[in-house]
């Protein structure tokens, strides 16, 4: 029987193999890291902000252009998609409502967090998190309104920043208890903690890898051997799209000119086999009249 993609997900979380997962912001990010093989793909909130707004990743998104950038991406792969939802965009029913939209339109998993508003990124200074109990009452909501046992809930704690490793293994026990499938505590600062935390709490766990962030540079493998079950690049991809941008736009304004053979740019094909134009050519082909 063939395995949807939300039971794909759980499958090779619970394997502990440290899973490697990107971050992408639109379909075309999607598009091209589904091209690379990766198994799984993660809707940043950080990045879409970047990328679709010029902004900061301090909670200006909506669930409205959240799910019309998931619905995009849903079309273009077939790939597991968690998705990150911030705080869930209110209190606890709000972020049922949320499940019930991100689920209906396309969502495998939907990443949760205990920060108050203004939330912001993991690896800013100036976090604070609300009430373990609004918290757990968050997951709860969340587990009712979720229509498939595949669906997955991450419960991510932000209380690492301010009181510790103890504080946040803590919260994640709760957090578990009500109902989380996957644990996630953001922006450990020591290596060793992860070792710790996959230790400690029984559902499987996950890093996020902020390329400069607070948490120091890891490899797979000490991850995969600290027993992390999913190790998120939330952001690599929109990091060196904005340098090949640079790279490109600095060329072109210092030269006055752009070739292929610049090695700053995709061929013209290249490109236009990654937004899929062989398949809309076929379909104007089937569907041709005289």
């Amino acid at each position: 029987m063939t395995q949807t993609p939300g039971s794909r997900l759980r499958t090779a979380l619970n394997e502990k193999r440290a899973l490697l997962v990107p971050g992408v912001m639109n379909a075309l990010s999607a598009r091209i890291a589904d091209d690379e093989g990766f198994e799984a793909l993660y809707l940043t909130g950080a990045g879409i902000t970047n990328a679709s707004l010029g902004k900061p990743d301090v909670g200006i998104i909506d669930l409205t252009q959240l799910c019309l950038h998931l619905a995009a991406i849903r079309e273009v792969t077939e790939l597991p998609l968690i998705v990150d939802a911030d705080t869930g965009f209110g209190n606890a029913v709000n972020v049922y409502h949320t499940i019930r939209m991100l689920e209906r339109t396309g969502a495998n998993a939907v990443q949760l967090e205990d920060q108050s508003m203004p939330k912001r990124c993991g690896h800013f200074d100036g976090k604070s998190v609300v009430s373990t109990s609004e918290m757990v009452q968050k997951i709860k909501a969340a587990t009712d309104a979720r229509r498939s046992d595949d669906f997955l809930i991450i419960a991510r704690t932000d209380v690492y920043a301010e009181q510790g490793l103890e504080a946040a293994i803590e919260r994640a026990e709760r957090f578990i208890e009500a109902g989380a499938d996957v644990t996630f505590v953001e922006a450990p600062s020591r290596p060793d903690d992860f070792a710790e935390i996959c230790r400690r709490l029984p559902v499987p766990q996950m890093a996020n890898i902020v390329i400069g962030g607070k948490t120091p540079p890891m490899s797979h493998e000490q991850l995969k051997a600290a027993g992390v079950g999913l190790v998120l690049y939330a952001n690599a991809a929109l990091q060196g799209a904005m340098l090949g941008m640079q790279n490109a736009l600095r060329h072109l304004k210092s030269a006055g000119q752009l070739e292929e053979s610049s090695g700053l740019v995709v061929t013209f094909q290249e490109r236009q086999r990654l937004v899929a134009k062989p398949e809309i050519d076929a379909l104007e082909k089937r569907y041709a009249f005289d």
